[in-house]
């Protein structure tokens, strides 16, 4: 099976589904763009600054629902993990010893880590629960969130917008690898500070 045809293929199909979506639609499609980036970070805003510059949507509005989505949805998860997870993780010893190493990279590389989960795929939907966990006041995390959110917002809707036509091509055939391998870049940088990183004894 041709892998980066079929994922080209999908892509696109994808692009299709959207563009008819809105044209249907038309203003739930901002539901849809709030909803998508409220729990992933994928293609799509790029696909809606596109859709903006060819006359299908307004621009102010794609740039606020993709930022409140991406705002949004990781609030959330930081207040499940912050309200949920610290119990369920000290309940259990192996657990509590694990995530007192993990701490240790929080306090180092935390802010950073925020910026840096949204792009590498699959990372984004659990991304700010480990930072739930650890004791980053919610000022702290909610200004960094802030700033990542507009920063990712900016990179996607912009690019798409003042792109279009040529960016439409270039995500569908790239971003799927393009995407990959920033996760796996991201888990190598994980791995090496976590070996950097004494445990508690």
């Amino acid at each position: 099976m041709n892998t980066p045809h079929l994922f080209y293929t999908r892509t696109l199909q994808t692009i299709e589904t959207f563009l008819n979506f809105i044209k249907e639609y038309g203003t739930l499609s901002y539901v849809l763009l709030f909803s998508y980036c409220a729990l992933k970070s994928g293609a799509l805003p790029l696909f809606a600054g596109y859709a903006a510059q060819a006359g299908a949507l307004d621009i102010t509005l794609v740039a606020t629902a993709v930022f409140a989505g991406g705002y949004l949805g990781d609030e959330t998860r930081f207040y499940a993990a912050r309200k949920y997870g610290v119990k369920a993780i000290t309940s259990r010893p192996r657990l509590a010893k694990l995530w007192e190493t993990a701490e240790k990279l929080f306090v180092k590389y935390g802010s950073a880590y925020i910026f840096m989960y949204r792009y590498p795929k699959g990372l984004r939907t659990i991304g700010a629960l480990p930072v739930g966990l650890t004791d980053m006041s919610w000022n702290r995390f909610t200004l960094l969130n802030a700033s990542s959110t507009l920063l990712w917002m900016t990179l996607l809707v912009g690019v798409g917008y003042l792109f279009g036509e040529t960016i439409k091509h270039a995500v569908s055939e790239n971003w799927g690898l393009f995407s990959v391998g920033l996760l796996i870049v991201s888990l190598a940088l994980i791995y090496f500070a976590w070996t950097r990183i004494k445990p508690t004894v």
